[in-house]
């Protein structure tokens, strides 16, 4: 999974272009780079204002990216209490921003050259068995559930279940015509298995109770990096908590996390947290210095927890402040001191 926190048309930092206009040019080469390496499992995640995510979308809709949910972050009213000038603001106050969720669309070459969206190629592929399309219910061992749901051609297709599309393949190699075999094969060679089939489409782990409006004050308290000022290190930290359901709704234990824009890498430090494999990009010195500190307590904190065990070297290391001062009670670091 991907998980985008970058530009926001704002000119939150150096290089955030100071309007949403520029957004498209400047995230065009990474929605590129992300287009080729994702596979038909990943999730894209990508945060920003409203508007700026409503600029960037024809760019990832231009790259093979659908559209799944819109989430909206609802920081609440403490998040503009006390700055907002009533006399002179045109508007109502903004205490939100979106984190919106992409999946992969999915396609398939097919045998006269084209390539076909995962629910036509279904149908393409069966019309060229040349056998009747009724015959897929037979295939799945249902009544009609198969040309009901999985080689429907309008808007309310289903995705077919893995054991069920390797039943749809196993009948069409052996009843369709010889000529045209394989039939519904990815690699061209044999035809799909239930573990391939389950493959092509994102990962989903469901919560119930979660919708798309998220509920949660902005961080601070002890989860906002300060230094030693007390002044924060990050414009637009976000809460690990959300960013740990983003992540465990869309990913298992031990899958890869692609952090493209770090900052203070809290996505990283999520997934941590979450057993996931995080691989994450700082171009900012100063915010990859905090980060490298950030998550080396992170991850010397998952160990003792573990209960690995320490040198005295490496326990002070843990417990010492770092230099961007993490507060007292961050992280329960203290509680780890003897």
């Amino acid at each position: 999974m991907i998980v985008s926190d970058g530009a926001y048309g704002v000119g939150g930092f150096p290089g955030d272009p100071p309007t949403p206009d520029a957004l498209p040019a400047w995230y065009e080469p990474h929605v590129a780079a992300w287009t080729a390496c994702a596979l038909p499992e990943t999730t894209l995640w990508f945060w920003g204002t409203e508007i700026g995510w409503a600029t960037v979308h024809p760019v990832l809709a231009r790259h093979g990216w659908l559209y799944r949910t819109c989430h909206t972050w609802d920081k609440g009213i403490a998040h503009v209490a006390g700055n907002v000038n009533s006399k002179t603001i045109r508007r109502f106050p903004v205490a939100t921003e979106v984190c919106v969720q992409y999946v992969r669309n999915v396609s398939f070459p097919a045998d006269d050259g084209r390539t076909l969206p995962m629910q036509q190629w279904l149908r393409w592929e069966w019309e060229r068995t040349g056998l009747p399309l009724s015959k897929t219910n037979e295939a799945c061992g249902v009544k009609n559930a198969a040309t009901r749901k999985y080689f429907t051609a309008d808007h309310l297709w289903y995705f077919p279940p893995p054991p069920l599309m390797q039943k749809l393949a196993e009948y069409a190699n052996e009843y369709g015509r010889p000529d045209g075999r394989p039939y519904f094969s990815i690699d061209g060679c044999s035809p799909v298995t239930a573990e391939q089939w389950a493959r092509m489409r994102p990962k989903w782990n469901h919560m119930h109770g979660v919708t798309n409006v998220w509920t949660e004050p902005a961080v601070r308290g002890n989860e906002r990096l300060k230094d030693k000022k007390a002044q924060i290190l990050h414009g637009n930290q976000k809460p690990v908590r959300l960013l740990k359901r983003i992540i465990e709704a869309s990913s298992d234990a031990g899958d890869v996390v692609w952090e493209p824009f770090g900052g203070l890498c809290s996505v990283a430090v999520a997934s941590l947290l979450t057993d996931r494999r995080c691989y994450s990009a700082e171009i900012m010195a100063d915010y990859y210095r905090i980060a490298v500190e950030r998550l080396e307590q992170q991850d010397y904190l998952n160990a003792y927890e573990a209960g690995d065990v320490f040198t005295y070297a490496e326990e002070t290391r843990v417990i010492q402040p770092t230099l961007f001062t993490i507060r007292e009670g961050a992280f329960r670091l203290l509680a780890l001191a003897t």
